[in-house]
């Protein structure tokens, strides 16, 4: 409708008025009516012109809508897809996906990326075949874009490689079987700080053409804008330089639009009112604010293409609100002519990038650690959540060797499978998950899940091991496991038959190569005998449970299960299992008789140390020594094999956690980690020093205080030393949060340096109070110095090297030269201001009330001759993510021999990979064809006779079976490799006219011999059509 008014109706109007106002404020009024009023106004309907498109020679402004949707954070995954616990956080995903697609359909020109399979995958689930066929449509036009394309938007610090690559692939596998799509773009746009890992391997090797994130140091974000230095070209690895580099732009604020464009429903952001019987229009000044900031981003980056993120965190829940502004933004702004404005996706504003051949700076290592101001170094969640960042990395061990089994066994995918573990899993990686800076009922939402997917899988495992077992290929026998080993909690092991059966133990070996190992399980029984398949007795040896151990173990079983623990527990068995690559080997334990003399286990002899029978102890049956005194102080540590000489000292301290009342009210918390003060803890009462010591291993039992309980094992035939702690719950009845270290301090001149590793990959040089990339100013000389470790940390002087290998994520350093620290645990009673919203306070709680939590965990320390360590670091470092997996029965012992499969291996029976290679993933799909990756576990000029060319022979590994064809897929399976680097951008770097170290890639695969190269640090990923030959039971290897 067309309205025409002239001059006399709007004079009449108000002069009618004019009687009820003094003079002034009627000529102010009649001033604003020539102002504001045309002489001839319009209100109709506004076809806007949405349909932007690059123009050279103009700033172009790339506008991407964007919804941020934390697969879990202040409410679980499921309560933020539909809606519930509002009262937390107003936020719906499936009313944001609704409201999209709703808006998509409306205009062509729109366009929206999306991010979270996870909740992508539970919409689409509930879709008509119709809407499933629209939404096609807007994937294959390219208005809806999937990008990341995950199942969460994982972290970058806490997760171990495998996780990643595992919850990356889930999320690409149901974008491509679904639409056929493969993302192209990485988006890590909220995780605190960035992996070198992230940027060769989960971008590059992806077939990522770029990446993209929020989260930098405010110092390094300083520089950059002032340098125009946001966008490089990442090289996240030393071993594939330029082959796996990966285009990185780094946001000039957070993930957000800029100041004054955010349009959600009750946003303060003024709307372009264009309406001109309306008051308030303001076209003109909007466009003018809008070409401001884009000016101004301008300035801050090169080439006349910016991005503007226009989301944030669960936006678009009523999408028309977005939608209808960015319309009009695009109209206006493109009619006034100064920028250009265009819906975009970062897919597109890569390619534009790319056109420009612009010459990018090059960026090396990664982004640890993030602050976002002075005194906050988001440092603090390395650690947090310790016993869930444990049971994520137990999970996902299991999850790897459950996967290998199920194929052994053949999938069944109607019956129990891996897919629900694997499903946990995956929303585990998220960056407030596995982080440990999620809500405390989130947290315990992702461990139920955790727990409900491990229990589908052990009756995967059950019926795998019962399978291949089976002579007859039968699935009778019903194999028991242990998930509460670790608080020497096993009922399948500790009621030791008498009346003739044994108790079968089923050893499974998930590494490619053979183990031989101490195994330890919980009995009851002080006399007992372990024999080997081939009826050959195994030397073992019984360890008494401490006080401690069944205190916590009495405590938590209850607390987990809801009933007593129950049982006698008394001793740990060891005993040495040898295990043949990807296979099991079986052991029986029975009662020995009384007639059996010397044919049983040799319970470890005890005493304390404490000057009575000596001043010094060692112990360590093997090359490895270690030297105490009963007067404490450092022990000593020698290396017979390699004559490495060594006083050390190991201690615990904890820091005040900061609670935020002084001058700067940063507290530290979940994620920040700002101490406030160290205290160094002491034994309380001097308690002794007990020791058992056995033909296997010896232990030293250390009870520091009455929530700090320690032991220290040196096995017989092992060079390095085991640490298992006991911590909690800590104390805050002082009102005050701590934060629990270790120390390992040796005279060692190391230079302010330290080595930590990516996400379990490469290990990175860490400078202590320095920066690569600015002039780091130290405000915070502790936290700042922190880095996440998942695999391990060491240094190095000129004659040795220090190495520490972890069993769960943690963070730690070198804050003084010769020590390594690591933080084991946190509980602090202060929210550190960064949204969650709670304290860092875990407890257990069982009917008698609650307390806070403890932690078991392990560590494990060497000292080796310089550039000799890591050949350990790496063997071990595998045998920590991937433990033997122990399975339970109670047979005859005879019987079973006779009549079962004894021992196994999945591959050749003469062939075990080579030293320098893992398989990370060995499993059967829904396809029938099998998913394999092999990894080369060294980097370039790491170890010099492992950091070479390996080659793997894939035939040797399929023994039962023939393959038909083997094709290279990228690191997701989503592609071809070849067509993926067939379409690699080739992006100019600063810099590149000097010369790169030659990158040693693997070749193509030889079709005849079906040989496989690696070289250093290299994943190759592999689908392969297979013909079964043979069936694997009825054969003893």
């Amino acid at each position: 409708m067309v309205v025409n008014i002239s001059w006399i109706n709007y004079i009449y109007i108000y002069l009618s008025f004019a009687r009820l106002m003094t003079m002034a404020a009627l000529a102010f009024f009649l001033g604003l009516l020539f102002v504001m009023v045309p002489l001839t106004v319009n209100s109709e309907y506004i076809a806007y012109n949405t349909s932007g498109r690059i123009v050279p020679g103009k700033l172009n402004v790339h506008l991407v809508p964007h919804s941020h949707d934390d697969v879990g954070w202040l409410k679980t995954v499921d309560q933020y897809y539909v809606g519930s616990k509002n009262s937390i956080r107003g936020a719906c995903v499936q009313n944001v996906l609704d409201s999209v697609i709703s808006s998509l359909l409306e205009d062509e020109n729109r366009k929206f990326i999306y991010v979270e399979m996870a909740f992508f995958q539970r919409w689409w689930r509930q879709q008509s075949p119709k809407l499933r066929a629209k939404v096609k449509e807007l994937v294959n036009s390219g208005q809806l874009e999937f990008i990341n394309g995950g199942m969460c938007m994982h972290d970058e610090a806490t997760p171990h490689y495998v996780d990643l690559i595992d919850q990356t692939t889930l999320g690409h596998q149901f974008i491509k079987n679904e639409f056929g799509q493969t993302p192209r773009v990485g988006w890590q746009i909220d995780p605190f700080g960035h992996s070198a890992v992230q940027a060769y391997l989960l971008g590059a090797e992806l077939g990522f053409d770029s990446l993209f994130f929020a989260r930098i140091d405010y110092q390094d974000r300083a520089k950059r804008k002032c340098e125009r230095t946001l966008e490089v070209i990442w090289r996240g690895s030393r071993s594939l330089g330029s082959t796996s580099q990966i285009f990185t732009g780094i946001f000039p604020r957070h993930y957000d639009p800029p100041d004054g464009f955010v349009f959600e429903i009750n946003d303060v952001s003024e709307p372009i009112q264009d309406d001109t019987l309306l008051f308030d229009y303001n076209v003109q000044e909007r466009v003018n604010d809008f070409v401001t900031a884009a000016m101004t981003q301008a300035n801050v980056t090169r080439t006349n293409h910016i991005m503007w993120l226009m989301g944030t965190d669960f936006r678009y829940q009523f999408a028309n609100s977005w939608f209808r502004q960015i319309d009009k933004f695009i109209h206006y702004v493109n009619l006034d002519g100064r920028v250009n404005a265009l819906y975009s996706t970062p897919s597109i504003y890569t390619d534009s990038k790319y056109a420009t051949s612009e010459v990018w700076p090059l960026k090396t290592d990664d982004f640890f650690p993030y602050a976002d101001h002075p005194n906050a170094y988001w440092t603090g969640y390395f650690t947090s959540r310790p016993a869930f960042k444990g049971y994520v990395r137990m999970m996902s061990g299991y999850y790897l060797a459950a996967r290998q089994l199920e194929f052994f066994n053949g999938r069944n995918s109607s019956g129990p499978n891996t897919d629900k573990l694997g499903d946990a899993l995956a929303i585990a990686q998220h960056h407030d998950a596995v982080s440990g800076t999620e809500r405390q009922h989130v947290a315990a939402d992702y461990a139920k899940r955790l727990y409900i997917g491990y229990k589908e899988s052990e009756k995967v495992v059950a019926s795998s091991l019962a399978f291949l077992t089976s002579e007859q290929g039968n699935r009778e026998t019903d194999f028991q496991q242990c998930p509460l080993l670790n608080i020497s909690y096993c009922p399948q092991s500790e009621t030791i038959p008498t009346d003739g059966k044994s108790i079968v133990v089923v050893i499974y070996n998930p590494l490619g190569w053979k183990r031989t190992e101490v195994v330890r399980i919980p009995v009851s029984l002080d006399k007992v005998t372990v024999m080997d398949f081939r009826g050959r007795e195994v030397e073992s040896q019984l360890l008494p449970v401490t006080d401690a151990f069944l205190s916590i173990r009495n405590e938590y079983v209850k607390a987990y299960l809801g009933e007593p623990s129950g049982g006698t527990n008394k001793y740990w068995l060891a005993f040495t299992a040898s295990v043949p690559p990807l296979g099991f080997s079986t052991y029986t334990v029975s009662a020995a008789k009384q007639s059996d003399v010397g044919a049983s286990s040799n319970v470890s002899s005890v005493y304390t140390l404490q000057g009575s029978r000596n001043d010094t102890a060692e112990v360590g049956k093997g090359s490895l020594k270690l030297l105490y005194s009963a007067h404490g102080g450092p022990l000593h540590y020698t290396n017979r094999r390699s004559s490495v000489t060594a006083v050390a000292e190991q201690s615990y301290s904890y820091y005040y956690g900061n609670d935020g009342t002084d001058v700067d009210p940063q507290a530290s918390g979940a994620y920040v980690f700002r101490p406030n003060g160290t205290y160094s803890i002491k034994s309380e009462g001097k308690s002794p020093l007990t020791i058992m010591e056995g033909t296997l291993l010896d232990e030293v039992h250390q009870q520091l205080n009455s929530w700090i309980y320690q032991i220290t094992r040196v096995y017989k035939g092992k060079e390095h030393v085991e640490v298992e702690f006991m911590v909690g719950p800590i104390p805050t009845n002082d009102g005050v949060g701590k934060e629990i270290i270790t120390q390992i301090t040796m005279a060692m001149n190391t230079n302010k340096t330290f080595y930590t590793d990516s996400n379990g990959r490469d290990f990175i040089k860490r400078n202590r109070d320095y920066r690569a990339d600015w002039d780091l100013e130290v405000n915070q000389p502790i936290s700042g110095n922190y880095y996440p470790i998942n695999l391990g940390i060491f240094v190095e002087d000129d004659i040795r090297e220090l190495s520490v290998l972890v069993d769960r994520s943690v963070g730690g350093s070198s804050l003084v030269d010769g020590q390594i620290e690591l933080m084991l645990h946190r509980r602090l009673l202060h929210d550190d201001a960064r949204g969650v919203g709670e304290g860092l306070n875990e407890t257990v709680c069982i009917s008698d009330g609650c307390r806070g939590l403890t932690i078991v965990g392990k560590y494990f320390m060497r000292i080796d001759p310089l550039g000799e360590g890591a050949r350990w670091r790496r063997t071990v470092g595998q045998e920590i993510y991937s433990p033997l997996l122990l399975a339970f029965t109670v047979e005859d012992p005879t019987d079973w021999m006779n009549t079962h499969v004894p021992s196994f291996s999945g591959i050749d029976e003469s062939y075990s990979l080579p030293d320098n290679v893992a398989i990370i993933t060995l499993q059967e799909l829904d396809s029938g064809k099998v998913l394999l990756r092999l990894a080369h576990l060294y980097e370039v000029g790491e170890d010099v006779s492992l950091s070479v060319m390996a080659t793997v022979e894939l035939k040797r590994l399929f023994p039962e079976k023939k393959i038909l064809k083997v094709t290279e897929m990228s690191l997701s399976a989503n592609q071809e490799r070849s067509e993926m680097e067939k379409r690699r951008l080739a992006w100019k770097v600063e810099g590149s006219s000097v010369e790169e170290p030659y990158v040693v890639r693997g070749g193509a695969i030889d079709p005849v011999k079906l040989l496989l190269e690696l070289g250093p640090m290299e994943i190759r990923t592999l689908l392969i059509d297979l013909e079964v030959i043979q069936i694997y039971h009825g054969s003893c290897r």
